[in-house]
């Protein structure tokens, strides 16, 4: 990838949305999007994840970008809420 962000950013791809719940319920489109991504590569300054992690982060706080065809998010760490 060549894609390096800066500082305290990660570069994330977003997980595909679940289309079922554990249960077998199918869930319509309104269900909210996925606020669960896989980590592509970490700035100089992240301290707390790493490339290959699965991470949750606040919904409306990632900037999405396109590139080489491909979806990604672009998260400051303090953004980030959890490792999955």
């Amino acid at each position: 990838m060549s894609i390096k962000p800066l500082a305290d950013r990660v570069v994330a791809k977003k997980d595909a949305a679940t289309t079922t719940t554990a249960s077998g319920i199918l869930l319509g489109e309104a269900k909210e999007k996925s606020t669960t991504a896989t980590i592509e590569s970490v700035g100089p300054d992240v301290k707390t994840v790493k490339k290959g992690d699965r991470i949750l982060y606040r919904e409306y706080s990632a900037t999405d970008i396109k590139y080489d065809g491909t979806d990604y998010l672009i998260i400051k760490e303090e953004d980030i809420l959890a490792t999955l």
